[in-house]
């Protein structure tokens, strides 16, 4: 039974909540346990984004569900004009006082607060499996009035109808409803108007932990608008 199965739709933003981000593994919700701000990680993470996208001091970037915000707080110790966004009203709540400029809550893909302003690069990791084949196309459309690129890091299924992830702990969060092949992404990408810039199985400095131990269970897409 796959997530989608589990959940519906209509309920993700409410398992967005505290439990999911402080005592996912326990209450069977998600990875998450006591999410918290861990600079030697995610400065490093920040650090190779920046390196291996070629982004500027001052360019900007949109966090697409930014959760608590610790990636855009990396960036803008960096020097790039980094913002956020999420739909977890918890997370959103959670985030540091000096970022609460620079993150801001959104109903979905569809809300008009999504985009303000253009952006360099809009960079979605571990998010577009959270969303629906339709939420992803919605967001990936608009996204062509507003941003220059998209990256995205996305956990890849072995084939388009086993429904489950290559790595098992990823099947283990009830908010993962898109389980897809690397190149089901791709074409994805390809039909929603973006070239495809980069496209691997391995990104320098971004979820080793996983792709050490699971060389094909993520995906990495660097996207430009046609």
């Amino acid at each position: 039974m796959s997530n989608a199965d589990t959940i519906k739709h209509d309920n993700l933003i409410e398992a967005y909540d505290e439990d999911y981000y402080e005592r996912g593994v326990i209450v069977g919700k998600s990875g998450y346990m006591n999410y918290r701000w861990m600079p030697e990680m995610t400065l490093r993470m920040a650090h190779f984004m920046i390196q291996n996208l070629g982004l500027k001091q001052g360019q900007r970037v949109l966090d697409f569900g930014c959760a608590k915000g610790f990636l855009v707080k990396a960036f803008r110790i960096l020097d790039i004009d980094a913002e956020g966004i999420d739909v977890s009203e918890y997370a959103i709540r959670m985030v540091d006082t000096e970022l609460r400029d620079h993150c801001r809550l959104i109903t979905g893909v569809e809300d008009e607060n999504c985009f303000v302003g253009n952006y360099d690069i809009l960079i979605a990791k571990d998010v577009f499996e959270h969303l629906t084949e339709e939420q992803v196309r919605t967001l990936l459309v608009r996204a062509k009035n507003s941003c220059k690129r998209v990256f995205a890091a996305i956990p890849l299924a072995a084939d388009d109808d086993i429904g489950s992830f290559i790595v098992p702990e990823y099947n283990k969060d009830i908010t993962h409803i898109t389980a897809k092949s690397f190149n089901w992404w791709q074409n994805l990408f390809i039909d929603c108007g973006w070239k495809i810039e980069d496209a691997s199985f391995n990104c320098i400095g971004i979820k080793e932990n996983w792709t050490r131990y699971w060389p094909e269970g993520n995906g990495f897409y660097t996207l430009i608008s046609d």
